[in-house]
């Protein structure tokens, strides 16, 4: 029997799309993958990737069609090329304001002494944040980042030790442990992590950004380094020029597909606390937020999906 909501399945065909090798863009995927499959009728590929694969595979290939978390800021000067040139289109900040990167410290901690919001107030009251900076794992670019910043404002002259990680595993232990306890914390994470969803974290205001010197910061061992808040780290939903013209409306879908960094960390949070996969936590996503996706859909696919999600 004809299906008028399957009018538009035979045209989608085959489309491809990035499988990242890290935990946010996999949740992308999934959602993805399952609104085309079955919403649009899209035969699916999904392609192994990482940042810079990805861009060299659109530079040399075209291809895949969808690229579903573009971190500009690591597509270097490749990427630039293929956006100018107009060979790719930036549907969407798919995660928005983007990564979010910064020093934190609990929120208990800053509802109970508001003055260490301030990198000011924290310098002035080492004691209040244990005496510590927590700081990323030796061979992360954020080590470099922060050794450069923490001594830009004087970390360690106000007598709070610079702690160095030996793993991300143990910079994530260190925030569960001091919220088990309800115990000072100040360091550097970002989101959007699973860390960032169990836990209440506050902000803690460097200064301005200043993109310019934020970058200088990230060169090892500079002898002037300088102060600069954490901009945000712009990440895209990225696909050929080709496939934009190609497929409209599949276009036009992945350009709604969004989330805060608040959002997609409380994903992973469920994910990481029910010990469930990619897929299962799409699927709790699908099935708990039709009111979100649904507007990210054409009448046809709406149609397609009413028959499977109730």
């Amino acid at each position: 029997m004809f299906l008028p909501g399957f009018a538009m399945a035979s045209d989608c065909g085959e489309v491809s799309i990035t499988d990242m090798n890290w935990a946010s863009s996999a949740i992308v995927t999934e959602i993805s993958t399952f609104l085309l499959t079955h919403g649009y009728g899209c035969d699916v590929t999904r392609v192994p990737s990482d940042t810079v694969p990805a861009v060299t595979s659109l530079s040399e290939n075209g291809e895949p069609d969808i690229v579903t978390e573009m971190w500009t800021n690591g597509g270097g000067e490749a990427y630039v090329k293929l956006r100018e040139a107009g060979r790719v289109k930036e549907l969407t900040e798919v995660l928005r304001p983007g990564g979010v990167e910064g020093w934190w410290i609990p929120t208990y901690l800053a509802e109970a002494h508001p003055e260490l919001k301030t990198i000011e107030g924290v310098l002035a009251n080492p004691e209040l944040v244990g005496g510590r900076f927590n700081n990323c794992p030796d061979g992360w670019g954020c080590r470099i980042l922060n050794d450069n910043l923490t001594r830009a404002v004087g970390v360690q002259d106000a007598g709070i030790e610079v702690f160095n990680h030996g793993s991300g595993e143990t910079l994530a232990a260190s925030i569960a442990a001091a919220y088990e306890e309800q115990q000072p914390w100040f360091g550097y994470y970002w989101a959007p992590t699973k860390v960032m969803g169990k836990f209440d974290m506050t902000k803690v205001e460097i200064g301005a950004v200043d993109a310019e010197a934020h970058h200088r910061n990230q060169t090892a061992g500079r002898d002037a380094p300088e102060v600069s808040d954490f901009p945000p780290s712009p990440v895209y939903t990225v696909v050929t020029a080709e496939f934009e013209q190609s497929h409209p409306e599949v276009a036009k879908l992945m350009s709604h597909v969004s989330f805060t960094a608040d959002e997609m960390s409380g994903i992973l949070a469920w994910q990481d606390e029910n010990n469930a996969s990619a897929e299962e936590a799409a699927v709790n996503f699908l099935i708990n937020n039709k009111s979100v996706w649904a507007d990210w859909l054409n009448e046809d696919a709406k149609a397609n999906l009413s028959k499977i999600l109730k």
